[in-house]
């Protein structure tokens, strides 16, 4: 069986994507498995810049095919802000509750009809071969309360078109459908089925 290193620490994430990969025939582990990996930073000005480092810094480190993904959310009416610093919108080492009250802020005086917005992925996939990117969007809109408690990151505030539940209410298996990550994912999982 082969490897496949998911270069994150986030056990939200990982979890997700390990959902999402299922049934594929590669063993995967995270960079969690390899503490001597350095932490990568994340100080690209495009999710695909960030998605390309991280996957290029991990896969140097091990030598394994490596996945890495930045997903950010877009809003509209903030001219496409969090975006790109969406982990960090509140500052450096924030929670997420307080990224999630920092968007609540912003948004405290535009009306329902125009707090649009969407998550996107961007994945890299890197090998000693190629540099693959495979992208996905899922569009939504910014409520005004926090709602639930699955999930992470803004998805008690996400609620996607075609709902009436928010990211953080909706249940891991409808999440691995219709999300940006799992949609991006799907992508990848495609790619890497075709090569076996």
């Amino acid at each position: 069986m082969s490897q496949l290193i998911l270069a994150t620490r986030n056990k939200g994430k990982l979890k997700e994507i390990q959902a999402l990969l299922s049934g594929l025939p590669y063993e995967i582990h995270s960079v969690l498995d390899y503490p001597n990996i350095p932490e990568v930073v994340e100080d690209g000005e495009t999710l695909e810049v960030n998605a390309l480092k991280k996957a290029r810094e991990v896969f140097l480190a091990s030598n394994i095919p490596t996945i890495a993904d930045d997903s950010g959310l877009e809003v509209y009416s903030l001219n496409m802000m969090p975006g790109v610093i969406s982990a960090r919108y509140a500052g450096e080492n924030v929670t997420y509750a307080e990224n999630n009250q920092k968007l609540l802020k912003e948004l405290e005086n535009v009306p329902a009809k125009k707090r649009q917005a969407r998550f996107r992925c961007v994945i890299a996939l890197v090998t000693s071969t190629e540099e693959i990117l495979f992208e996905g969007f899922c569009k939504g809109k910014i409520i005004e309360e926090l709602r639930g408690s699955n999930g992470f990151g803004y998805d008690p505030l996400f609620i996607p078109d075609g709902f009436t539940a928010t990211f953080a209410e909706l249940s891991l298996e409808i999440k691995n459908i219709i999300s940006h990550r799992a949609l991006a994912m799907n992508q990848l999982k495609s790619y890497l089925s075709d090569l076996k």
